[in-house]
Order: C-alpha cells, then sequence, then structure tokens
C-alpha cells in the first residue's frame, strides 16, 4: 500500500461516523436484515472489537485476532432492546480515539502481523482496507432499508 493510498483510507475512516445516519428506525423492512437501529449497535461493538484489534497489532507480537459471530452478538446483546444512542456515542469515541493511533503510526507499525482466526494473516494495513469501508456500508445500507420504508408507505398510501 502506498502512502497517498493510506492517507486516502485514513480521511475515509476519519469520516465514517458522520456517514452514518443517527436513526433509530426499529422497522424491520428486509425480512432476515437487521433494522437501522441495530446496525447502529453492532457499529459500536464492532469499532470497539476493531480498535482493540488494532491496538493489539501494535502492541503485542504475532497477536492472535478473534473473530466473531456478529448476529450472537445482536441476539445476545439485545440489539432490538436497546436505545442507540449510547451505542452512536461508543461508536463515535472508538472512530476517534482509533484515528488519533492511524495519525501517530510508523511505517514499521503498518507491516505489524497477526493472524485473524477466520482469515488467516493479518496486519494493520488489512485492518485499514476493511474498517475504512465499513461505517460507509453500512451507511448505505441503512439508506437501502429507509428506501424500503418510504417506497413502501408510499405504495400503500
Amino acid at each position: 500500500m502506498t502512502s497517498d493510498e493510506r492517507n486516502e483510507l485514513i480521511a475515509q475512516y476519519k469520516a465514517g461516523y458522520d456517514e452514518v445516519p443517527k436513526d433509530s428506525l426499529t422497522t424491520k423492512a428486509i425480512p432476515g436484515k437487521w433494522t437501522a437501529a441495530e446496525i447502529v449497535h453492532h457499529l459500536a461493538d464492532s469499532e470497539t472489537t476493531s480498535g482493540l484489534r488494532l491496538r493489539r497489532l501494535l502492541v503485542e507480537d504475532h497477536p492472535l485476532i478473534q473473530g466473531y459471530d456478529q448476529d450472537e452478538y445482536a441476539a445476545k446483546l439485545h440489539y432490538t432492546e436497546r436505545e442507540i444512542a449510547p451505542s452512536l456515542e461508543a461508536f463515535r469515541a472508538a472512530r476517534a480515539t482509533t484515528a488519533q493511533l492511524l495519525d501517530l503510526m510508523a511505517e514499521e507499525d503498518w507491516q505489524r502481523e497477526g493472524t485473524h482466526s477466520e482469515s488467516g494473516s493479518y496486519n494493520a494495513e488489512d485492518w485499514l482496507r476493511i474498517y475504512a469501508a465499513h461505517a460507509h456500508n453500512h451507511a448505505d445500507q441503512i439508506g437501502r432499508l429507509r428506501e424500503v420504508l418510504v417506497g413502501g408507505a408510499a405504495a400503500s398510501a
């Protein structure tokens, strides 16, 4: 990854929180898919986890980065029953503190490597490729949910 590519991904990462609609919609617009509120809770948990993953890569020698079942998190952490405000704050804070680290990382930090339990070899550049787009992808998902709900409301009117 070139320095310019990395800087572009870091900027994308930093913009991620602002891209996500702060939406508390709990209507199941698409069967089998999360609501907007569930997506916000997922972002809080995922960003907290991802921040710890990066920190482990920076501090530990060859850490094992454990995957997790996001649907189990949603079910067992009561995504459908919780208010989103604390999750939005956790998401914002996780991004902000991790963005500080990204700005301070040296070239050798980007090459520190661990092993991801699901995908194998995993370094800070791999991490950045995944999480730079993560919030944006979920912002788009919330947008699609809104379209379905608005389209459904218009069709039933």
